[in-house]
């Protein structure tokens, strides 16, 4: 399953990656348990948790290791070594922590359903329809965690458009569905076929395995279908958006050189792109890493918005009571302060320490700020010239209810900038996979700028229409188009979650009504 995911993109690996935590679970069937035994019972659920989501999340998320060294910020090479470790730890072991309350959820149901006399077919069907609930729903109650990345749905971003066009209807969690519930039915069959070399019974296995097929044509056929549909943009409705990639490495980026580096790149990417005549240019996050003030007091960049005369998306940092913001603003031609979006999610020990009277004395912050960021306040949509826009700054494009909930505020096209810097190019892929899962679920033009790559503009059907190359500095100038109408994720968000558990429980009390008394 972890090699699924971006930039290795074996995306079919997704499709039978879950099969062995499935055949485990179909064998480990528990009844009831006295005190030893439930012990034991936790711990080898452990144990397989995480062999899986070791697996999985482990390697899924390994670039995270990539913050080392940090030695540009003063901290020790062993030191550094360890923060990355830890880092790539924690974020893997919370991973872990749901695919084990995943396990104790299916023997819960395993063991209030030991005796019932239902029909087989019936009983494998539910038992899968719960698993397939209960996986949707942890990642649910992950995404709104301080820690969360990869949900099994994003094996599938970017190749897989046709597919993708499901996260339109139900959002991640669709896409979630259909492949948890696949994997579950092909691992059905596997059993049925070993069973039936000793049985003779060799028609046992097609019911599963028949199933799976059906809806993993359906999900495919019918992605096909919605990827079909026009997007029916009109000309009136466009925003021509110049990006810039200005490719400042963190390791200068807080000292005089790199804002040197950025004031000069930035300037002279903004003059270029006015001269082409785009309607606004975007800058990725923290494109002039320092206070919006002092953009506007000491920085020929604000000058040449003076001069030019074009508006401008700029990430900088913005003053909140006693701390900072990462914030993107909106400058209108005559350099005035027009909107502005704080970032939201912050990135825990990068950004902000969490329990810092307790972690704050034990790990060295990451952050090049002197005070903590504090985060933005919610809801918010970004004012800009031609509307609202939605935005995620960086780590923001892993939580897609953030983003809903701008739409359903009134964005009209979304604005992703990132820094990127300091990490692998895996996580470059698989940030821009989240960015276009995003875009499709919104039925928004995304326009993507980073710091170091991958920039892209990407459509709402998630075809990305230009991708920059990494660690480059490059512009680019592309339309956008505002877009009003909400998709059904967009409008009654993970509906899908609440269909499949409401299905569940009726499974599960009927399968009670059916047990034996003893």
């Amino acid at each position: 399953m972890g090699l699924a995911t971006a930039s290795l993109g074996w995306t079919y690996a997704a499709w039978f990656g879950q099969i062995p935590l499935w055949l485990w679970v179909f064998r480990a069937n528990p009844t009831k348990l006295n005190f030893t035994q439930l012990k034991q019972f936790l711990i080898s659920r452990l144990i397989t948790a995480i062999a899986w989501g070791g697996g999985f999340y482990g390697i899924a998320l390994f670039w995270i290791t990539g913050v080392h060294p940090l030695t540009w910020l003063g901290v020790p090479w062993l030191a550094s070594l360890a923060i990355a470790a830890f880092c790539w730890l924690a974020i893997t072991a919370w991973g872990i922590v749901l695919v084990w309350v995943w396990l104790l959820a299916m023997a819960a149901w395993q063991i209030t359903t030991a005796r019932t006399t239902v029909n087989p077919i019936f009983r494998n069907l539910s038992f899968i329809l719960w698993g397939t609930a209960s996986w949707c729903t942890l990642e649910i109650l992950w995404s709104h965690s301080i820690l969360w990345w990869s949900p099994v749905a994003y094996t599938q971003s970017p190749s897989q458009l046709h597919f993708l066009q499901w996260g339109a209807l139900g959002g991640p969690a669709l896409l979630t569905a259909f492949i948890v519930a696949i994997n579950g039915l092909l691992a059905l069959g596997l059993i049925d076929f070993l069973d039936a070399k000793t049985s003779n019974n060799h028609g046992r296995i097609w019911p599963y395995l028949f199933l799976a097929m059906v809806i993993w044509l359906g999900c495919q056929g019918g992605g096909w279908l919605l990827y079909q549909k026009p997007l029916a943009d009109v000309p009136e409705q466009s925003i021509n958006v110049g990006i810039i990639q200005g490719n400042i490495p963190n390791q200068i980026k807080f000292n005089s050189e790199g804002w040197r580096r950025a004031i000069a790149g930035y300037t002279e990417g903004y003059e270029k792109l006015a001269g082409q005549g785009v309607d606004i240019v975007l800058t990725p996050e923290g494109a002039l890493p320092y206070l919006w003030e002092m953009v506007v007091a000491r920085s020929g960049f604000y000058q040449a918005i003076l001069q030019t005369q074009v508006p401008v998306w700029l990430g900088a940092y913005g003053t909140k009571g006693d701390g900072y913001t990462n914030s993107l603003f909106t400058i209108d031609s005559q350099g005035q302060l027009r909107g502005r979006y704080d970032k939201v999610k912050l990135v825990p020990l990068g950004e902000y320490i969490p329990l810092s009277n307790v972690l704050g004395q034990l790990i060295q912050r990451l952050s090049p700020l002197k005070e903590q960021l504090l985060p933005g306040d919610r809801p918010q949509v970004l004012p800009t010239p031609f509307g609202p826009a939605a935005v995620v700054i960086c780590y923001e494009s892993a939580f897609p209810h953030l983003l809903r909930a701008q739409l359903l505020q009134g964005g009209e096209f979304i604005l992703s900038s990132a820094n990127n810097a300091h990490y692998s190019d895996t996580m470059a892929a698989q940030h821009h996979a989240l960015d276009v899962m995003r875009a499709i679920e919104g039925d928004r033009w995304l326009a993507r700028a980073t710091n170091t790559g991958l920039s892209a503009i990407i459509n709402p059907r998630g075809k990305t229409l230009w991708l920059s190359a990494m660690n480059q500095y490059q512009i680019h100038a592309a339309p956008i188009y505002r877009r009003q109408h909400l998709s059904p994720y967009s409008r009654w968000g993970d509906w899908l979650v609440v269909l499949l558990l409401i299905l569940s429980a009726i499974a599960w009390l009927y399968s009670l009504d059916t047990r034996t008394n003893f």
